[in-house]
């Protein structure tokens, strides 16, 4: 059984910084990919960012890159994504995601154990 817990969402203005991060337990991740997703109102669930859990490869949606970074600590089985510069269309449920394969896809079915989700949102 995976347990996956995230903390940090919260409140912030446009402009202003945020960081995620994501508590893994219940077995071994080491081949694994984990992903970031999000869930605005009135929107389908979409991709953020993913990090291959061996070796820290990593890949992110287009309309946060150069904005988000997502890093893994193999230490501690957490993954962190700080968000940067963000907007109101940042605005959503933020999801942590792991998928028991070591290639990661933007596709949120293909994940196979989440998280409770975070709230971030973002003042104008």
């Amino acid at each position: 059984q995976v347990q996956l817990v995230e903390s940090g969402g919260g409140l912030v203005q446009a402009g202003g910084s945020l960081r995620l991060s994501c508590a893994a337990a219940g077995r071994t991740f080491n081949n694994y990919a984990m992903g970031w997703f999000r869930l605005a109102p009135g929107k389908e669930r979409e991709f953020v960012a993913g990090i291959r859990w061996s070796g820290g490869s990593t890949d992110y949606a287009d309309f946060v890159k150069g904005r988000f970074t997502i890093s893994g600590d193999n230490a501690k089985n957490t993954v962190a994504l700080q968000m940067n510069s963000l907007n109101s269309e940042d605005t959503a449920v933020y999801y942590c995601a792991v998928r028991t394969s070591s290639s990661f896809v933007p596709v949120p079915r293909r994940y196979d154990y989440w998280g409770q989700g975070t709230q971030v949102t973002v003042s104008s």
